[in-house]
């Protein structure tokens, strides 16, 4: 049976480290993109930026889901989950911001047809 937790863990912090580093190269790579297309007077680049921030964020939060597979005490369940719902709370205002970016070039678009 240790030999099952143990393999378990071992999987679980693979795919936990993997969830980050993807996490992290998603922000940097709409980050370095954010900067181009503002560079470029781009009109997109705010929605641009907002949909690779909550696309990352997405695979930070699912690297903390799958670390609660792995704790064991209670005070580390708290921070995990601390830190569950700061990162929920971030995807959530991203995604708010995403829809009222997203309403105002449609409103825009349609204003320069006019």
């Amino acid at each position: 049976m240790e030999f099952l937790h143990e393999l378990l863990r071992m999987i679980v912090d693979v795919a936990i480290l993997f969830f980050e580093f993807m996490g992290v190269g998603v922000i940097i790579a709409s980050g370095v993109r954010g900067i181009w297309n503002y560079l470029h007077h781009s009109a997109l680049t705010r929605l641009e930026l907002a949909k690779g921030m909550a696309m990352g964020l997405e695979f930070k939060l699912g690297s903390e889901i799958l670390r609660t597979v792995v704790v064991r005490d209670l005070s580390e369940i708290a921070i995990v989950g601390a830190i569950i719902l700061l990162r929920a709370a971030l995807t959530f205002l991203i995604h708010w911001e995403i829809k009222n970016e997203k309403a105002e070039v449609e409103s825009e678009q349609h204003l320069r047809e006019k």
